[in-house]
């Protein structure tokens, strides 16, 4: 349930609005706009939602109580109407401008790295991607160099000045991934991995939360809340396709999510076309319909020599194939950056001017 204390309401008003809930053994969480507070209340209420509620509506300060019609209640928009805008180094996600992230996605050697990461940098790429752990189907494919690749990263965040975003697959990397990188992924097997998703949103850290290969969005959101939950706003979300019938490409880009996404949630959403086709020749066109369809933020995969990479070639662009998308990316997002404004929006919620 959503308590919208009054305009002007008292920091004494707010704090005993805070300790009925927590005596309810539920948990308040805050949103502050320009002139009022919301708490969002979250737990378990069962039977007692009525008497909560009017509980709630009877205390000094507070102008309503209305439930919350989503099951995700944090990432909803009923919650918070305002888009959440991630900030991380000199990078912004989600306040309007484009974020460009990409890198390869394994980290091989240093000279790699080094190489890829001033790629992207000459391009102005916003965000530096590598993967340090990776998740394969086979045992036998490369897994990534581990904590090696995670010192390859921390020396090209310091050399290019880019922000550092790297797969975590264990709770127990959190503190030693936390240590090189800037944003934690969770990657798309482990979006239901719930004890995983707290560990990271108890870091205090940004992380960006991937579509599992068969999630629905109520799903997926889902699982941001388990993040948000913790008391961690910092979450991306990141299409990056799903599995259907369709064999032609690597998953199905589900670029319907994107502006659904914005109409659900107050979550930046950043799409994947690289991991979504699985094809080289598929990532341009499927990145640009990206940011048409509204994205806050490119994930591309690129590498000096793909036909060598030791995981994922097929799908890893050129470092020349880059610096020639990276501008028309952003061709493409100036024109349709004031057009996305959902008109069909509930209780008058929109979009920060698109």
């Amino acid at each position: 349930m959503l308590v919208a204390m009054s305009v002007g309401a008292t920091e004494e008003e707010l704090e005993n609005v805070r300790s009925h809930i927590r005596g309810e053994g539920l948990t308040p969480h805050e949103s502050h706009g320009m002139e009022r507070v919301v708490i969002g209340v979250v737990g378990d209420v069962g039977a007692r939602k009525e008497r909560v509620m009017n509980k709630l509506s009877s205390l000094p300060g507070v102008a309503s109580v209305t439930p919350i019609s989503r099951p995700f209640k944090l990432a909803s928009r009923e919650f918070h109407p305002k888009d959440t805008i991630v900030r991380v180094r000199d990078a912004v996600i989600g306040d309007g401008t484009l974020s460009v992230m990409a890198g390869p996605c394994a980290v091989e050697t240093r000279e790699q790295l080094l190489t890829t990461a001033d790629a992207v940098k000459a391009a102005g790429g916003t965000v530096l991607r590598g993967g340090a752990f990776k998740p394969r189907t086979s045992p036998y494919s490369f897994q990534g160099l581990g904590e090696e690749g995670l010192t390859f990263l921390s020396e090209a965040r310091e050399r290019t000045g880019l922000p550092v975003i790297t797969e975590i697959m264990e709770r127990s990397d959190v503190e030693l991934v936390a240590r090189h990188a800037d944003i934690l992924q969770v990657g798309a097997r482990n979006m239901q991995n719930f004890p995983l998703l707290t560990a990271v949103g108890r870091s205090g850290m940004p992380v960006m939360l991937k579509r599992g290969l068969s999630a629905t969005i109520e799903e997926w959101l889902m699982s941001a809340e388990y993040i948000l939950s913790t008391g961690n706003p910092d979450v991306i979300l990141c299409e990056r396709g799903i599995r259907t019938f369709e064999t032609s490409t690597r998953n199905t880009f589900d670029l319907t999510a994107v502006p659904l996404l914005h109409h659900l949630t107050h979550l930046p959403v950043v799409a994947d076309p690289s991991h979504a086709t699985g094809k080289r020749w598929l990532v341009r066109p499927m990145a640009l319909a990206a940011v048409a369809s509204g994205a806050d933020g490119i994930m591309v995969e690129i590498h000096p020599n793909p036909d060598e990479a030791w995981s994922d070639g097929e799908q890893s662009l050129t470092l020349e194939m880059f610096a020639a998308l990276a501008p028309v990316l952003r061709q493409v997002h100036e024109q349709v950056s004031g057009l996305g404004q959902d008109p069909a929006m509930a209780a008058g919620i929109n979009r920060r001017g698109r």
